[in-house]
């Protein structure tokens, strides 16, 4: 399998670029750390790389509320090619930070700030920082990301404002109707978690974890799958529960790249 090159984009304060890059690896792609800087100054060509990812972090310190910045950039600087990527139905990821950027960008409801969201991600129930193991369902079969995964997935959060909320009840059940519910928060058990804390860590409607975009290419995410992705003992699972780390998450779309 020739290698798909993957852009992990970095703005000043990301801070999980390496560790989605050993994701990255260990799943078969070629990863590449690019600043926006040298996107924007031609230095690099979106056109050039298979997979985008927009790592986890405090991308601009979290400055006007988190990812909002980076998502103004995204929507601004690169509406163009950004939609571009999307539309050539390339993979894309975006991991806490970066699924907050997603959202808020508009990216994940179809354009670049185009359109007006009805879903966006706000501070977390308990108004504190979580960071904590969760357990992972997928759920959507049309997203590239999740259709291969045959088990739950057990990952970190961490973060502040991941809560995922909604303008409707029609929002959510549009949500449901097109598949585009990507992972929600389970119980130790395998069963939903039920808005319960602490497997619901934040308080996200309907316990949403991750969502995609409708044609599937394009997945936000909470949590941190490029944490837990370490081949032998150094996978974390849980005792007797038939979950897998991250890995299995990044091969999906690493596969996909490689047209496989």
């Amino acid at each position: 399998m020739m290698k798909p090159k993957a852009l992990v984009l970095h703005a000043p304060g990301s801070n999980r670029d390496p560790d989605v890059c050993t994701a990255l690896s260990l799943a078969g792609a070629d990863p590449e750390i690019v600043h926006l800087n040298l996107l924007r100054a031609k230095e690099r060509r979106w056109e050039d790389y298979s997979i985008l990812v927009l790592p986890g972090g405090f991308s601009y310190a979290d400055a006007l509320g988190a990812g909002r910045l980076l998502a103004l950039d995204l929507a601004s600087y690169f509406a163009d090619e950004v939609s571009a990527f999307v539309g050539a139905g390339k993979p894309v990821i975006g991991i806490c930070n970066g699924f907050q950027a997603l959202v808020k960008s508009g990216i994940l409801s179809g354009g670049t700030g185009k359109i007006a969201r009805r879903e966006t991600l706000t501070h977390n129930e308990r108004g504190r920082f979580e960071c904590r193991w969760v357990r992972l369902a997928p759920v959507s079969k049309t997203c590239l990301w999740t259709k291969g995964l045959t088990r739950d997935l057990f990952c970190p959060v961490a973060h502040g404002e991941g809560r995922f909320v909604v303008d409707s009840d029609a929002t959510l059940a549009e949500l449901r109707d097109k598949d585009r519910i990507a992972f929600v928060y389970a119980r130790a058990d395998g069963s939903p978690a039920g808005g319960g804390y602490p497997d619901n860590p934040n308080g996200s409607i309907a316990d949403i974890a991750g969502i995609c975009n409708e044609a599937g290419n394009v997945l936000g995410l909470m949590p941190h799958p490029e944490n837990n992705v370490i081949p032998g003992r150094q996978v974390r699972t849980l005792p007797g529960a038939s979950v897998s780390g991250g890995l299995e998450l990044f091969r999906g779309g690493v596969l996909y790249a490689a047209g496989e």
